[in-house]
């Protein structure tokens, strides 16, 4: 560990001779975000004014101020509007789809009463915790929060505890996985930049380390989270159908409830598996691999389960098939809002980048005489902070460390242990620019200030809590 800290800054030095294209003057480009953000807080909290105009807004405050030129700023937010909404939208939509599908026939109802039949109110939160993880480790943050969503707003009425006693355990288990164990797009993405990681190493010693911080940041955080916010589930979903179910109609088992939520998991984790046993059948163009390929797809699996849970809950229940199909259609309705809001925050995000705050900053961290996993960590939180993506901050921090694993030698442990303080430091701070923020917000009725002050300190204390134990590993493996 010791020489590790030693050779640090002399392998940054030589990995840095190219240093990063800064697009434009630090200084104008720092007080432009500075103030584009100041503005976006004061119109959302103090104006009142829609998120989705006030990003546009702070979006082009950022970009033109900074000196970036007008048509770049706005076709940035543009191009990032809408790879976000291409991206998310979809997701978004059939998420609350099925949701709503599996809420009014019952099945998310026989989930949510066996839950709080089976945990005493002490337990609730540990096996919310427990649940996230389990969802959030083969599914993406945003797939497993929408499926999540309607089973943390029902636990929290059925069992009458405060919505953050439930959801910030749930939250945690799910960022969690996001940030440290492959599949997930940004551990995955730094892994595979480095020509000597393992993805099963990678996995292994991921979950080990997630273990004990969705502990900390979960159970744990939730009891100070619910002296900011104790109130209970908000109404962002109608409850109403759930008490007046149609005559002839009966409930599913609990088996069938469970299969239901957690087959889109199922078709990713099968996908995910075979393409790491097999890495060629992530690339193949085979019949059989690309029907891999195709149900793996997060699109295409929660369609596949959407229609698998529609028409199976429709012949176990006898609920009206056209009851299922027009509360399924309603559910979009709520969540147009949601999705202008993260296209909109997918833009702003691109118009930072594209500004070139990311290399300012992570140039500003590369001459520090500290531990590179240190480093690793820092860089990952700059870029995370700048532009409000887990993923474009661990792919831009591996890029920058590359050359430094190479030189150092390190090997599969060393560069698992390297990826995963990538992984940490890619989830702190989760800020005004980072969609997750605004998807939460908006799914629970928080405040921004409530936000700030319970699930941005949660995705901090993540960050901080997780890369800890990295460095406690590092210790002894390294």
């Amino acid at each position: 560990m010791n020489s590790i800290i030693a050779a640090a800054p002399l392998l940054l030095a030589a990995a840095s001779e190219q240093p990063p294209q800064v697009h434009l003057n630090p200084v104008a480009l720092l007080i432009s975000i500075i103030v584009g953000v100041v503005v976006l807080i004061m119109l959302v909290s103090a104006a009142h004014v829609h998120p989705f105009i006030a990003i546009m807004i702070a979006s082009m405050i950022t970009g033109i101020g900074s000196g970036y030129g007008l048509m770049n700023t706005i076709n940035s937010f543009l191009d990032g509007f809408g790879s976000t909404t291409k991206s998310v939208g979809i997701l978004v939509g059939i998420g609350a789809m099925l949701g709503q599908t599996l809420m009014v026939t019952g099945a998310t109802g026989v989930l949510v009463d066996t839950l709080v039949d089976h945990s005493s109110t002490k337990w609730l939160p540990w096996t919310m915790a427990l649940i996230g993880s389990l969802i959030g480790l083969p599914m993406f943050f945003d797939v497993g929060l929408i499926i999540m969503v309607p089973v943390i707003i029902m636990v929290s009425k059925r069992s009458k505890l405060p919505i953050m006693m439930i959801a910030m355990p749930s939250l945690a288990g799910l960022s969690s996985m996001q940030a440290l164990v492959p599949p997930h797009p940004g551990p995955t993405a730094a892994l595979k930049t480095f020509s000597n990681g393992s993805m099963g190493i990678t996995m292994g010693i991921g979950v080990l380390i997630a273990i004990p911080t969705v502990i900390i940041c979960g159970p744990l955080f939730a009891r100070y989270a619910t002296r900011i916010v104790g109130r209970g589930a908000p109404d962002t979903f109608d409850m109403s159908s759930l008490e007046n179910r149609p005559e002839g109609s009966r409930r599913p088992s609990f088996l069938l409830s469970l299969m239901c939520i957690i087959f889109p998991a199922l078709l990713l984790l099968i996908t995910s598996i075979a393409t790491m046993i097999d890495p060629k059948l992530g690339t193949s163009k085979a019949m059989g691999p690309q029907i891999l390929q195709f149900v793996g797809n997060p699109e295409v699996a929660l369609l596949i389960s959407l229609i698998f849970s529609a028409l199976v809950l429709f012949k176990v229940t006898n609920f009206p098939w056209k009851k299922i199909q027009s509360e399924a259609g309603n559910s979009l309705k709520p969540i147009a809002g949601i999705v202008f809001i993260l296209g909109a925050g997918g833009g702003f995000k691109t118009v930072l980048i594209d500004t070139g705050i990311g290399d300012m900053l992570t140039e500003f961290v590369k001459t520090s005489h500290i531990s590179v996993l240190l480093i690793a960590w820092v860089i990952a939180a700059f870029v995370r902070i700048a532009t409000g993506s887990s993923t474009v901050s661990a792919i831009t921090t591996a890029g920058i460390l590359e050359p430094v694993a190479v030189a150092m030698g390190l090997n599969p442990v060393g560069v698992t242990l390297l990826v995963l303080a990538i992984g940490a430091g890619s989830i702190v701070f989760s800020f005004v620019n980072d969609a997750g923020l605004w998807l939460v917000k908006e799914y629970f009725g928080f405040s921004l200030t409530e936000m700030f002050k319970t699930w941005t300190v949660m995705q901090t204390l993540l960050g901080v809590v997780a890369f800890i134990f990295v460095m406690l590993l590092s210790i002894v493996l390294m």
